[in-house]
């Protein structure tokens, strides 16, 4: 079956920095638009950032832009989430999300597969 494993959260201290993994399994990773959300509590689900088949597109919301870089290796199946200077407001859960029709949709409605998530906690 599908599978992403998230991994790479922790905490950190404001201005810090982090990189994210997330491993998929269970599908051809190359046919699949991948994103990063993150759900801090209380909250809905909010998107971060979105990467197109090949790696070569990327698409970010202003409150990520400029401080987040997404990526992708295709040969090891895996996506990650760079994040410098990061701010408390960055305290999240942290999803990695899969899906073929949509690349830089910022609903999380149009995402098939989700992995488990991350917390990631930016102390100030």
């Amino acid at each position: 079956q599908v599978q992403l494993v998230e991994s790479g959260g922790g905490l950190v201290q404001a201005g810090g920095s982090l990189r994210l993994s997330c491993a998929a399994s269970g599908l051809t990773f190359n046919n699949y638009y991948m994103a990063w959300f993150r759900q801090a509590p209380g909250k809905e689900r909010e998107f971060v950032a979105s990467i197109n088949w090949s790696g070569d597109t990327t698409y970010y919301p202003d409150s990520v832009k400029g401080r987040f870089t997404i990526s992708r290796d295709n040969a090891k199946n895996t996506v990650y989430l760079q994040m410098n200077s990061l701010k408390p407001e960055d305290t999240a859960v942290y999803y990695c999300g899969a899906n073929t029709q949509h690349w830089s949709s910022a609903n999380p409605r149009d995402y098939i597969y989700w992995g488990q998530g991350t917390q990631v906690t930016v102390s100030s």
